[in-house]
């Protein structure tokens, strides 16, 4: 699952929870470990990938369907988790929300903090997250774009 801060990501991935699939949340990992803004700090953010990392390749050695529930925003962070699926034997699939500019930023505007699927970012800090987000093309592999 990939696209930036509030294209959608977390609402779509609960419901492939709902659906069965294992959910790992970077945001809801952070909330979990106590921090409430964003973004981490660079060491916060390392020490929630490694924990990540290792859920997921617990859960594919189970054999579970995973959606990660991550913004993704860069080429080289997806082609770096795909290659954790990869050494599995799977082949993972890219969901991208593109959702426009305006929409995003509303939905932060709105945003209520209360839990880990909800923090609150400042609009230059959303705004910053959205002009920099890297979208996914078919070179990465199987993509599905969701507008």
């Amino acid at each position: 699952m990939c696209g930036p801060a509030g294209s959608g990501k977390s609402t779509r991935a609960r419901r492939l929870e709902a659906e069965g699939m294992a959910r790992l949340s970077f945001d809801q990992t952070a909330w979990e470990l106590g921090h409430r803004s964003m973004p981490l700090p660079a060491e916060v953010h390392r020490q929630i990938a490694r924990q990540l990392r290792s859920e997921l390749e617990r859960l594919l050695q189970e054999g579970r369907d995973v959606v990660l529930d991550f913004s993704f925003w860069s080429r080289r962070m997806r082609d770096e988790w795909r290659a954790v699926v990869e050494q599995h034997g799977l082949v993972p699939e890219t969901v991208y929300l593109a959702t426009d500019r305006e929409t995003v930023l509303a939905r932060i505007r709105e945003r209520a903090g209360g839990d880990g699927d909800d923090f609150e970012l400042d609009h230059e800090t959303a705004a910053r997250y959205f002009d920099n987000f890297q979208p996914p093309t078919p070179e990465e592999g199987p993509l599905t774009v969701v507008s």
